[in-house]
């Protein structure tokens, strides 16, 4: 159940991070907010993601991929102030995302 639940939270806080950081031109107050909480969520699925096996190549690719996730609460964090840091963050927290999303499902395929 809370592998379930852990895999829901995620897939939510990722539309919200997407569409709150698409909107953020239109209304950036709200849309700061909505990032913000968006982003806790995220962190939180992929801190609580655990891989038990040997494989130190996969177990690498877990902890990059919650460096991610923290770059994403870092990045909320920049969302409130007045310049567009956060931007940059952004970027390198989704570069990770999609590297590991394709190294971590060819990795697991293999083994």
């Amino acid at each position: 159940m809370k592998e379930k639940f852990n895999n829901y939270l995620y897939q939510i806080s990722a539309l919200g991070l997407l569409v709150s950081a698409a909107l953020y031109i239109l209304k950036p107050d709200i849309m700061s907010y909505i990032f913000a909480v968006c982003a806790a969520g995220f962190a939180v699925s992929r801190l609580n993601s655990r891989y038990t096996g040997g494989d130190l190549r996969i177990k690498r690719l877990f902890r990059i991929q919650k460096m991610a996730g923290l770059l994403m609460v870092a990045a909320s964090y920049f969302m409130f102030k007045p310049h567009n840091q956060w931007v940059p963050i952004l970027l390198i927290a989704a570069f990770l995302e999609l590297y590991t999303s394709f190294v971590l499902h060819k990795a697991q395929s293999k083994g």
